[in-house]
This record gives structure tokens, sequence and C-alpha cells, in this order.
């Protein structure tokens, strides 16, 4: 039971059941209240209770001195009442997979021809995190010429953190970022000695909303969802997410971007006729 050193994930895994414990009463869960409670949230006692646990296997578990099973997470992430995403989040720390080496920092001819073909419509390729490899003249013409932007700054969290425009661009900005955060948040911690996910992460806690909501340890994962842009030249536009692992280079994905209405085909289209994007 040696302790996790620095940057081991049994100490974030440790962390977040802890604040989520921190978050729930008694009446949560069904358990008398007690006005000479002076802790926040529930006791770990009375978590390793509902998960049918010792108090000091939970203990040494927050921690992070302690590995344990999917079947106990399982029975961690019921008493703690952790929502889908949540649950998915505690049992990726049971993965047992030697770590796969990382990804090539390029695009094969054969995908980036996929994406080019695809415009009008949005098209991108992102690494695991989420910088950007590859985009057509679709995603430049509904965000930003992404080639004039600094190498560093061609990732999505920068975009939607630190670019002006995002936020008046995507019309649910709060739901969006907020999403995107918690996915970032929990690849992140899997890989706390990943240098790139240090650097992203430093430079998203300098906008007050992300470093509010990185601090609340939220976690998300991705669903595909029809998202609402509001560009300064096509107008209304309302487009359909689809994500897809490139099989024969792990770790990257295809992003695009298809029109959900009449009216987003005919934006496209316009945008792709006028070669234009949305400047800073």
């Amino acid at each position: 039971m040696n302790g996790g050193g620095a940057g081991d994930p049994r100490r974030e895994l440790g962390a977040f059941l802890r604040s989520r414990r921190e978050r729930l009463g008694p009446a949560d869960v069904g358990l008398p209240g007690s006005p000479r409670r002076r802790t926040p949230g529930l006791r770990r006692e009375e978590v390793a209770e509902l998960a049918g646990v010792s108090a000091s296997w939970y203990a040494w578990l927050e921690q992070g001195r302690v590995r344990t099973s999917e079947q106990v997470l399982r029975s961690l992430a019921r008493a703690l009442r952790l929502n889908a995403d949540e649950t998915a989040h505690v049992l990726s720390f049971t993965e047992r997979a030697a770590p796969a080496g990382p990804p090539p920092g390029w695009v094969s001819p054969n995908l980036l021809s996929l994406v080019e073909s695809l415009a009008p419509h949005p098209a991108t390729v992102l690494d695991p995190h989420w910088d950007l490899l590859a985009w057509n003249s679709g995603y430049s013409g509904l965000l930003t010429d992404l080639a004039r932007l600094a190498p560093k700054q061609r990732n999505l969290l920068w975009l939607v953190f630190r670019w002006p425009p995002a936020r008046t661009l995507l019309a649910s900005w709060e739901s969006e970022a907020r999403s995107l955060l918690g996915q970032f948040r929990a690849k992140a911690a899997r890989h706390p000695q990943d240098g790139r996910y240090a650097e992203i992460t430093g430079e998203l806690l300098h906008d007050p909303d992300a470093a509010r909501w990185y601090g609340r340890r939220e976690t998300a994962a991705f669903h595909p969802a029809v998202r609402h842009f509001r560009h300064p030249v096509a107008g209304d536009l309302r487009l359909r997410y689809v994500k897809l692992a490139a099989v024969d280079e792990p770790g990257h994905h295809l992003l695009a971007y298809l029109p959900d209405d009449r009216a987003t085909a005919q934006g496209l289209e316009l945008l792709a006729g006028a070669g234009t994007c949305v400047r800073p």
C-alpha cells in the first residue's frame, strides 16, 4: 500500500471521490441528519457503509494510497449518486492496458483528403489534446483561419475559452464550454505526466469561468448533439456534430459538422462561396 506519488492518477481519483462526497447531504441518500455535523457532505464512514466497503479502505482510496476493482468503484458510484458521465470517469481509472505511444503529430494524406472532401461541411482532425491538426475551408469559414493562429492556439479548448468571438458565435456558450472542459478534465486526469495537458490547463485557468469550473472537478463525455451557432455572415446555423475515431491513426478523431436543416445547408454554401471567416 504505497502512497501515490506526485502525478499519480490514484490521487486524482481520490480527490474526485472526495469532491462528490462533499456535495451530498445525509438526506440525499436517505440517512438521518444531525445538528452536530461539522463537515460538509457525507462522512467517509457513511459512504463506505452505503457502498459495502470498510471505512479504512475507503479512506485510503480517497488518499490515493490504494487501487481498487471495477466492482467496488461501481458500488461507490451508486453510493455517491454519480451520473453516467461521472461513473464512466471513475471507471476509467481501472484500465490496466499499457499506455499507448503518442499519436503522430501529422495527418495522413487519406484522412486529409477526406476532411477536404467534406467541404462545405466544416470538418477537422483532433488529437487527444484537442489540438487541431487539419481542417477544411468549411471549418475556417465557420470559425476563423487557423493558419493565422500560433500553433499552440490551434486547439479547440483555446478557441472556446480564449478566442473572444466564441462567446457570441456559440449560442449556448456556457453549456458547450462546460461540457468541453469536462471532457478535457476527464482525459487529462488519466495522463498526469503529459506536458501538453498541463500546458493547456495553465492557459485555460487564465479564464475566470474555466478556472471556476475546473476547480469543481466537473467531468463530461462526448454526446452527439445539435449545436446552434450565430454566425455574423451566415446567420443562425444548426449543426450536428459527428465524431469518428481514425482506426489507422490511433488517438486521432475526425469531427464533422453536418447541417440539421435546409437553412443551415444554405448558410454553409454561402460561407463557401464568400470565403469568409470570423475575425477576432
